[in-house]
C-alpha cells in the first residue's frame, strides 16, 4: 500500500481523540474537504489539525492524526504517513 492519500470525500471517518471533547466518537462521511476542515454528511465540520481520524480509505482502516491532513491534497501526499490499524 502506498503511504499517498488522496482526497477524502467520500471515505467514512471516526473522531477518535479532538482538543474538543464534544466530537469524540462523531461518524460520518467525508462531504467536503478544504485545507483545514472537513465536513461530514451530519454538517459537522472538524479542524484538521485538532482531530485524530479512524478512516475507511479504500476498504481499510487508518489512524491518522488531523495535522498530517492540513494543507491541499496535492501537497500532503508527499508528506503524509499512515498507519493501518
Amino acid at each position: 500500500m502506498s503511504n499517498e492519500i488522496s482526497t477524502l470525500i467520500g471515505c467514512h471517518v471516526e473522531v477518535l481523540e479532538s482538543s474538543n471533547s464534544s466530537l469524540i466518537g462523531i461518524k460520518g462521511k467525508v462531504t467536503d474537504e478544504t485545507m483545514n476542515m472537513l465536513e461530514i454528511d451530519n454538517k459537522t465540520k472538524l479542524v484538521k489539525n485538532q482531530v485524530t481520524l479512524k478512516i475507511d480509505f479504500n476498504n481499510h482502516n487508518y489512524i491518522i492524526d488531523g495535522k498530517l491532513l492540513n494543507g491541499r491534497v496535492e501537497d500532503r501526499m508527499k508528506k503524509g504517513r499512515i498507519t493501518n490499524e
